[in-house]
């Protein structure tokens, strides 16, 4: 979750703008929270990230600037509202996405048996699976994807995320690649289908200028 510091609020034809101190990393289209700020308290999803002053809104529904204001980390979104001048303003932004892709059942599907709650392995697996819920979820924005965190994009995507749960928990205990029971084993790192779980989930690929 990434919090940020509200320093001024404005609005203006039904469009809030806020900034915030630092500089966020946003896209159009992804959900924020506002709290500690009055009128402008819930969730809201962006509709622009301009750098410079909002002047309104047109008849046609574009936004137009003043592009001699420079102002730097703001987000724009819809807010029914009387207009506010840009002001001064305290509160917080926050960014934090649940992915849920896969769940529990995903995971021992995949790995052919069920597990015990509550014990050791099952609170493992648990983790497993919320940490490639979050890694394919947070590899695929970095990608250019902006998907549903609640519903997976594709079986390719599902399985992906699945095939990295497994290597996850099959890892525990284990100093690198899957742990192993051989006493004469010498180590060294599994990582053959991680090229296909990248592959699975869109991401890595070669960037064109």
């Amino acid at each position: 979750m990434a919090t940020y510091t509200i320093t001024h609020s404005q609005v203006v034809d039904n469009v809030a703008t806020v900034q915030v101190l630092q500089q966020p990393e946003f896209e159009v289209g992804q959900s924020i929270t506002i709290s500690g700020l009055s009128g402008f308290n819930g969730t809201h999803v962006i509709r622009a990230l301009p750098e410079y002053y909002f002047t309104g809104v047109t008849e046609q529904g574009d936004y137009t600037y003043d592009t001699a204001r420079i102002i730097p980390n703001q987000i724009q979104f819809a807010l029914t509202a009387d207009d506010q001048e840009r002001a001064a303003a305290s509160g917080s932004l926050t960014y934090s996405v649940t992915c849920t892709w896969i769940v529990q059942g995903d995971l021992e599907d995949y790995l052919g048996y069920t597990f015990t709650s509550p014990s050791a392995d099952y609170d493992i697996a648990t983790m497993a699976v919320g940490a490639a819920n979050a890694f394919a979820f947070r590899r695929r924005q970095e990608s250019g994807y902006w998907d549903s965190p609640s519903t997976v994009p594709g079986l390719d995507v599902k399985l992906g995320t699945t095939m990295y749960a497994a290597v996850l928990y099959r890892e525990k205990g284990s100093v690198e690649g899957l742990a192993s029971f051989d006493p004469l084993a010498v180590g060294g790192p599994v990582a053959g289908n991680f090229g296909q779980i990248m592959r699975l989930l869109g991401v890595n690929k070669p960037q064109v200028a």
